[in-house]
C-alpha cells in the first residue's frame, strides 16, 4: 500500500498492527542481510500488503530499528498518520531469560514482543489482553510472530520493541482511559486492513465498555444514548463511572448484547428526545432511520386524556422541549411521560429478557417521569 496513493475518499489503509508487523519484519531482515530496505511485504489474516518504510537502519551488530507511518484513509481514526517505530534485537536463546509463565508467551516462541512506550497497559478485566500487559491485541501479536519466526536464526530469540512516540497523547482522544488502558493507545486490527468506520466496527467498539463492566461484576448496568446522557447519569445516580455504557443510536443492538451476556436488569437514562423513539419500537434512534417522536407523543397524550386540541398542538411541535411545555401547561406531563416510560419498558421486555428501569430526563438533569425505581438516585435528586 503506497502512502502516496491515498486519494480523497480512499476507503482503507493498514492497521496499526500491520505497521508494527512491517517495521518489525524490516528490522529483522536488516540485521540478517544488512541490505537497505524501503518496502516490506507482510502476510495478514486476509491478504498480503506492501508497506513503505520511513527508515530502516542498523543500530548495532544484532540490532536494527525501522519506522513507518499509518497511511491516511477516509476515516476519523485518531491513529491515522501516527508513526510506529519497531526495534529488533537478536539474542542467543541461552543468554536471554524469558518469562514463560506469561500467558501471552508460548514456550516455542522465538519472537518476544515488548513495548517501548506509547502503548497503553491494561488495568481492568474484560479485555482481550490480561491485566498488567500492554494493549497489543492477539491478532497483531500473532501477525508479528507469524511474519518473523521463520527468519529468526536457529537458537536465537528476536526481542521486538514497539514504540509509538505520540501514543500517550493520542490516547486521551480514544476510549482507552475509559476502559482501563492507561499510558497509550492500543495496537489493534483483526484483518490487517483498516476500513472506513463500518457499522460492524462501530458496534464492536461499543461492546468494549460493556465487557469491562461485566468483568468488573457490577450488579447494575446503566445504558445512556451518548455523552449528554452519560454526564446526566453520573450527575444524578450514585454509581461507578464504569457502570455507564453508551448505546449511541444502536439501542436495540446493545440490549441484545446485554441479554447475551445474561444481564437481566438495566437502568436506561436519557433525554426524552432520544428515549421517546423506543416507545414506538424504534431501536435504531438515528434520525435518518426513523423518527416518529411527535406521533408517539400525540398518541400517548390521547391515551392520557388529552383533548383533540392538545393532541394537535403536540403533533405540530418541532422539538420535544416544546411538547413538554405544552403538556406541563395542561398538567399532563407526568401522566404522558409515565405512559411513555411504561411503553419503553414493554417494548424492551417484548424483545429481551431484561427488567428495565427507565429514567427520562431533560438537559438540566431534571427527572421527568415518576414511575422509576429510585434506589440508584442520589439523595439530592430524589423527589
Amino acid at each position: 500500500m503506497n502512502p502516496n496513493n491515498q486519494e480523497k475518499g480512499y476507503k482503507s489503509g493498514p492497521t496499526t498492527g500491520s505497521i508494527a508487523t512491517a517495521t518489525a519484519l524490516a528490522s529483522l531482515k536488516r540485521i540478517i542481510s544488512s541490505e537497505e530496505i524501503s518496502i516490506v511485504q507482510i502476510n495478514t489474516p486476509t491478504d498480503r500488503l506492501d508497506i513503505f518504510l520511513d527508515r530502516c537502519e542498523l543500530i548495532g551488530e544484532n540490532k536494527a530499528s525501522s519506522s513507518a507511518h499509518k497511511y491516511p484513509y477516509d476515516d476519523p481514526d485518531v491513529t491515522v498518520n501516527i508513526e510506529i517505530i519497531t526495534t529488533v534485537e537478536l539474542f542467543n536463546s541461552s543468554e536471554y531469560t524469558v518469562d514463560y509463565t506469561n500467558p501471552l508467551i508460548d514456550k516455542n516462541d522465538n519472537v518476544i514482543i515488548k513495548s517501548g512506550g506509547g502503548i497503553g497497559k491494561v488495568t481492568k478485566k474484560g479485555l482481550q489482553i490480561p491485566i498488567g500487559e500492554y494493549a497489543i491485541n492477539p491478532i497483531p501479536r500473532k501477525m508479528i510472530k507469524d511474519n518473523l519466526k521463520k527468519y529468526v536464526p536457529k537458537n536465537k530469540l528476536a526481542i521486538i520493541t514497539v514504540t509509538i512516540p505520540d501514543g500517550e497523547k493520542l490516547a486521551k482522544r480514544t476510549m482507552n482511559p475509559r476502559i482501563g488502558i492507561v499510558g497509550g493507545i492500543s495496537i489493534l486490527g483483526t484483518t490487517g486492513i483498516a476500513r472506513s468506520m463500518s457499522t460492524k466496527a462501530y458496534k464492536d467498539s461499543l461492546l468494549i465498555p460493556l465487557d469491562v463492566a461485566v468483568a468488573e461484576g457490577f450488579d447494575e448496568i446503566v445504558f445512556v444514548p451518548g455523552n449528554i446522557g452519560e454526564k446526566i447519569a453520573n450527575n444524578i445516580l450514585d454509581i461507578d463511572k464504569d457502570q455507564v455504557i453508551q448505546t449511541t443510536n444502536f439501542v436495540g443492538f446493545m440490549f441484545e448484547e446485554a441479554s447475551k451476556r445474561e444481564i437481566n436488569h438495566l437502568t436506561l437514562v436519557g433525554h426524552i428526545g432520544k428515549l421517546v423513539k423506543l416507545a414506538g419500537g424504534i431501536f435504531n434512534t438515528k434520525h435518518a432511520v426513523a423518527d416518529g417522536r411527535r406521533e408517539i407523543f400525540a398518541a400517548h397524550t390521547g391515551l392520557c386524556g388529552g383533548s383533540t386540541e392538545i393532541i394537535k398542538e403536540v403533533y405540530s411541535c418541532k422539538t420535544t422541549e416544546e411538547i413538554i411545555d405544552i403538556l406541563k401547561k395542561s398538567q399532563l406531563d407526568i401522566l404522558v411521560l409515565d405512559s411513555i416510560a411504561d411503553a419503553i419498558r414493554q417494548r424492551v421486555q417484548d424483545r429481551f429478557k431484561i427488567k428495565l428501569n427507565v429514567i427520562i430526563v431533560d438537559m438540566e438533569s431534571h427527572i421527568l417521569n415518576s414511575n422509576y425505581d429510585n434506589y440508584l438516585i442520589k439523595d439530592s435528586f430524589k423527589n
